[in-house]
């Protein structure tokens, strides 16, 4: 089994999911400020005279864990929903997950899933 998990950009939340939810058996969507190679919003300042650039980007982390036969399909329909071509479309982790336990049935392994 593998984690897959994705950081991107929080106006590409809504693409990223119907991209995946019939691919995968449950996600994670968490939201959160980050600091990459995307450019940072300009915010005005005072009286609308000054800009300064926002320290942090607004991003969203969506995480999956999928069986290992799935993994590319899943990378794949992530990539393509939230690419835009931009800087900062985000990056996509996959790790090794060595067992799974569905606390309501407990089942463990692919059956969790």
């Amino acid at each position: 089994m593998k984690r897959i998990e994705a950081t991107i950009q929080v106006d590409k939340v809504g693409a990223v999911s119907d991209a995946i939810k019939d691919k995968v058996g449950g996600y994670t969507i968490l939201e959160g400020n980050g600091r990459g190679s995307g450019k940072r919003q300009t915010m005005r300042s005072g009286r609308g005279t000054g800009t300064f650039e926002s320290e942090y980007n607004k991003v969203s982390t969506i995480s999956t864990i999928v069986e290992d036969s799935k993994v590319e399909t899943v990378v794949s329909a992530i990539s393509d929903a939230a690419f835009t071509g931009k800087s900062g479309d985000g990056i996509i982790c996959i790790e090794n997950v060595e067992d799974v336990v569905n606390i309501a049935s407990k089942k463990r392994g692919n059956e969790a899933l």
